[in-house]
């Protein structure tokens, strides 16, 4: 199966909290599609250096675990479209990696 994990910024690019219902929205859309997922609510930072600069990001991250390959790689590459989009992001990080659930 794979493992899909989410990485939720917590603030726009400007600053601007994200709003919680966004995050509450998305919960129940993975949910709804996988029927359950893991929040690691601690914040974490991110960095990334773009040129001369270094960008700072904080982040909290969801976790899905998907049995059907083809369907949620479909699934995840519309809802990283929509991410980008709804929450007013440069990009959206997602990522994904084969796991056995024992």
């Amino acid at each position: 199966m794979l493992e899909y994990e989410l990485y939720l910024p917590l603030h726009h690019n400007d600053g601007r909290p994200i709003d919680p219902e966004k995050l509450k929205d998305l919960k129940k859309r993975l949910v709804d599609e996988f029927g359950g997922l893991t929040h690691f609510r601690q914040e974490n930072e991110g960095l990334w250096k773009i040129g001369e600069h270094t960008f700072r990001d904080r982040v909290e991250i969801v976790r899905v675990l998907a049995s059907n390959e083809p369907s949620a790689q479909k699934y995840f590459a519309k809802l990283k479209a929509d991410l980008t989009r709804d929450w007013n992001q440069q990009d959206f990080l997602i990522v994904s990696r084969q796991v056995t659930a024992l």
